[in-house]
C-alpha cells in the first residue's frame, strides 16, 4: 500500500503483509512529523491505495491482560532460566572474532579456522565472489580469498556466513519474514562499520558485528510476543506507540534486554554487550560510543525502508546523537545511500546461499 503523507507530499509504500487488515491506524512521516491516518476497515485486504494523512485524535491504548502469563522480572528469570535453551552462537563465528581480536593472531590462523569447517568454507568462497567484496570469479581457495581480501574482510565474511542462519529466520510475533530481518540486519552491520570507521578502522569490525545481532533478542522473545498478539494490537492500534514500547508495556521487557542477556551468554565483550542494550536510548549507555553507532545506523536502516515493521516511522534519532558522533545532515545522506547500495548487493547473495 502507497501512503501521502498530507503536508509534505512525500510518498512511502508499506507491504500489504505488515497491515492490520480492517482496522485503523496511523504512522508518523519520517520528513516532517505529520500524523498519516490510514483506514483499512472498509478496503479488501490486498488492494494497493494511495492513503492520504487526516488529523489523528490521541487515544490513551488500554491493554487487557484477561490471560494471565508471566510478564517483567517473572518472564525474565524465566527466560534466564532456560539460558541453554536460547539460540547459540555458530562455533566458528565466536572462534573468528577471538582471533581476530587477538593482536598477535594471522591470517593463516583464520584461514585454517574455515578451512576446517567445509559449509562455512563453501559460503565464505561464494560470498568472496560476489559483486559486493567485487571479486567475481577471482577466489577459487580460502588461502586465495585471504591474501585478496585481507583480515578484517575475511572476518567479516566467516561472520556473515555463519549468522546469516540464525538471524534469518521468520518471527510470527514480529510479522517479520527471514527476508526482513535479515536485510534489516546486514543493514545496521554496515552503517554502524561505516560509522565507527570514521574514526578508527580497527573498530569497523566490531561495530559490525554488534549490528549484525543487534536484534538477537527478538529471536527470544518472538513465541511470547506471538502468544500476546491480541494485546500488543490493542496497545499500538492508536499508532502513536512503537513495539519497543508495546514490548515493556505488556512483556515488562523489551528485545534489547534479552540481546544483552544473549550477549553475555556468546561471551561477547562487554562493549558491544552494553551497546546492543542501549541502542534505542544510547543516552542511558553513559557515554558508550558504539551505542550511538548502533541507534544512528539502525535509524538509517529505517530511513532506507529496511525496517521492522509498520512502526518503523515511528522511531527517531536520539537528541544529541547525531552531535555526539560528529554527524551532519550530508553525512547521513550520504551512509545512508552506501547502506542502500550495499545490503542490495550482500542480501542477494546471502539468500542464494
Amino acid at each position: 500500500m502507497k501512503v501521502e503523507c498530507s503536508n509534505c507530499k512525500k510518498e512511502y509504500k508499506i507491504p500489504d503483509e505488515k497491515l492490520p487488515v480492517g482496522k485503523k491506524f496511523a504512522v508518523q512521516c519520517p520528513a516532517c512529523k505529520n500524523r498519516i491516518v490510514i483506514d483499512l476497515r472498509s478496503q479488501p485486504k490486498h488492494k494497493e491505495s494511495l492513503q492520504q494523512s487526516q488529523p489523528v485524535e490521541k487515544e490513551k491504548p488500554t491493554v487487557s491482560f484477561a490471560k494471565k502469563r508471566p510478564s517483567g522480572m517473572t518472564l525474565k528469570y524465566g527466560i534466564l532460566r532456560t539460558l541453554g535453551d536460547l539460540p547459540a552462537m555458530p562455533h566458528v563465528v565466536q572462534k573468528a572474532q577471538e582471533i581476530i581480536a587477538n593482536p598477535d593472531s594471522n591470517l593463516n590462523e583464520l584461514s585454517r579456522l574455515i578451512e576446517i569447517e567445509p559449509a562455512i568454507a563453501t559460503r565464505v568462497l561464494k560470498l568472496a565472489n560476489s559483486t559486493y567484496y567485487g571479486l567475481s570469479g577471482k577466489v577459487s581457495s580460502v588461502q586465495h580469498a585471504s591474501v585478496l581480501l585481507g583480515y578484517k574482510t575475511l572476518g567479516e565474511l566467516i561472520t556473515v556466513a555463519g549468522i546469516s542462519g540464525m538471524m534469518g529466520k521468520n518471527l510470527k510475533g514480529y510479522d517479520l519474514s527471514s527476508e526482513d530481518l535479515w536485510r534489516h540486519s546486514i543493514a545496521v552491520a554496515v552503517g554502524s562499520r561505516i560509522i565507527a570507521s570514521r574514526k578508527d578502522p580497527e573498530f569497523g569490525n566490531e561495530a559490525f558485528f554488534a549490528g549484525l545481532v543487534h536484534d538477537a533478542g527478538k529471536l527470544v522473545l518472538d513465541q511470547h510476543v506471538y502468544e500476546r498478539k491480541d494485546d500488543f494490537e490493542t496497545f499500538m492500534g492508536n499508532g502513536q506507540h512503537t513495539f519497543l514500547s508495546a514490548e515493556k508495556e505488556i512483556l515488562g521487557l523489551d528485545h534489547a534486554e534479552i540481546a544483552f542477556e544473549l550477549c553475555q551468554k556468546w561471551q561477547i565483550s562487554s562493549n558491544q554487550s552494553v551497546a546492543i542494550k542501549f541502542h534505542h536510548y544510547p543516552s542511558k549507555s553513559q557515554g558508550n560510543e558504539l551505542a550511538y553507532i548502533l541507534h544512528m545506523a539502525d535509524c538509517i536502516a529505517m530511513m532506507n525502508g529496511f525496517g521492522t515493521g509498520i512502526d518503523s516511522m515511528l522511531y527517531q534519532i536520539e537528541k544529541g546523537a547525531m552531535e555526539f558522533l560528529g554527524l551532519h545532515k550530508e553525512d547521513v545522506s550520504r551512509i545512508k545511500n552506501e547502506v542502500q547500495e550495499s545490503v542490495e548487493k550482500i542480501a542477494g547473495e546471502v539468500n542464494s546461499l
